[in-house]
């Protein structure tokens, strides 16, 4: 199981004279991490070190520290603790004492970690996203039975003879909802799984 935050989450660390500043934070889209790392970067720090996980997209940045001494460690505390839809930009301010490759490493990772033991996070649930269409004399039936499930109605339009509705429902609850579906409508409809 997946987790993201709840809210945004920073922390400032002291290593060695240097500042370390982690800021983690939820996103949705790769615009939204691209914004939120403009947004969050200080100009004035010496660098602003980032990593993003969405899904099985991901993307790092060591800002001028070397390779793969700070965007990586990042990266790997958010794969650490199961957290996804999250970026985590860490900032330092060189405090005149070099830390190494294996010091900035752990500098920045430990930094990423720590923020994101303080941040509250939550299961990301994934839903699957259906049609189906019934008659008006079906509906009150189906709409309880969802409400059951859990569902949430995206879109829902109304037809001459009845309504169509686009719904997300987690895949547990997909083929009780597929038979009940046959069932109330005699086999006339069927669930249908929109393509992702």
């Amino acid at each position: 199981m997946s987790f993201t935050l709840i809210n945004p989450c920073s922390i400032t660390e002291e290593i060695k004279k240097s500042r370390f500043v982690a800021h983690a934070l939820p996103i949705n889209t790769i615009e939204q991490a691209s914004a939120i790392i403009e947004e969050v970067s200080d100009p004035s720090a010496t660098h602003n070190c980032w990593a993003w996980k969405l899904g099985a997209q991901y993307r790092f940045n060591d800002d001028g520290e070397p390779t793969s001494t700070a965007g990586r460690p990042i990266l790997a505390a958010i794969e650490g603790r199961n957290c996804d839809q999250v970026l985590i930009v860490v900032t330092r301010y060189f405090g005149g004492i070099k830390l190494g490759t294996g010091g900035l490493m752990r500098a920045y990772g430990g930094s990423a970690s720590h923020c994101l033991q303080q941040a509250e996070l939550t299961p990301i649930i994934l839903r699957i996203n259906c049609h189906v269409a019934c008659l008006y004399s079906e509906w009150p039936i189906l709409e309880n039975r969802l409400k059951e499930a859990g569902a949430i109605i995206e879109q829902q339009s109304f037809e001459a003879l009845g309504t169509k509705l686009q719904f997300a429902i987690t895949e547990d609850k997909l083929a009780d909802l597929e038979l009940f579906i046959g069932n109330i409508t005699r086999g006339r409809e069927q669930l249908v799984i929109a393509p992702h």
